[in-house]
């Protein structure tokens, strides 16, 4: 192996480089093909390295998944910081985030057909996930479990989206405006 692997003495960049690799695997192969020794190899580590910061493909996979929402999110929350309407705040939300995974072939891949499985359940297991989507919510009217169960809901129409998309943006629009904002405007109000 090279000798710049090496060099790395950080841990956050030598996994940043490892999650790296995979994300460019996961958009060549899909999610499902790429194997930790796949993952070794594009990265320029030993399969033993990878090991250190990763357990196994699915501890690749969460992280891959925590540092695309994070990023996401910072932009997303950016975009509707000014928006007092709980309605338009959630909606405008979820199309951001929709709109950014489908202009992310690294993130994209995940919802090609056969490939939406491990999205919808790392979306529906993570805490980093339900935490951002719950901090759209800024009112005292929801209880932490309630906040808890509307940010997996919200996070779970988001992946049928990009898994399963509408006409047009106008058509997902619509039924977000349809079928969340009453939801959403019943819960904070």
């Amino acid at each position: 192996m090279s000798r710049d692997w090496l060099a790395d003495d950080r841990a956050d960049l030598a996994a940043e480089r490892i999650l790296d690799a995979a994300a460019r695997l996961f958009a060549e192969r899909g999610v499902t093909a790429v194997g930790m020794g796949d993952i070794a190899k594009a990265a320029g580590c030993s399969r033993a390295t990878l090991y250190r910061y990763f357990e196994n493909r699915q501890a690749v996979r969460l992280a891959f998944v925590h540092r695309a929402t994070r990023r996401i999110a910072a932009g997303i929350f950016q975009q509707v910081g000014s928006i007092e309407d709980p309605g338009e705040r959630v909606v405008t939300a979820m199309l951001g985030a929709i709109h950014a995974v489908r202009a992310d072939p690294m993130l994209i891949a995940w919802f090609r057909p056969g490939e939406s499985g491990p999205a919808g359940r790392i979306s529906q297991d993570s805490d980093v996930i339900e935490s951002i989507a719950g901090g759209l919510f800024t009112t005292d009217a929801l209880t932490d479990p309630e906040r808890s169960r509307l940010a997996r809901w919200l996070t779970r129409i988001i992946v049928s989206f990009l898994a399963a998309p509408g006409r047009d943006d106008a058509e997902e629009r619509a039924m977000l405006e349809e079928f969340v904002v009453p939801v959403v405007t019943r819960a904070v109000v």
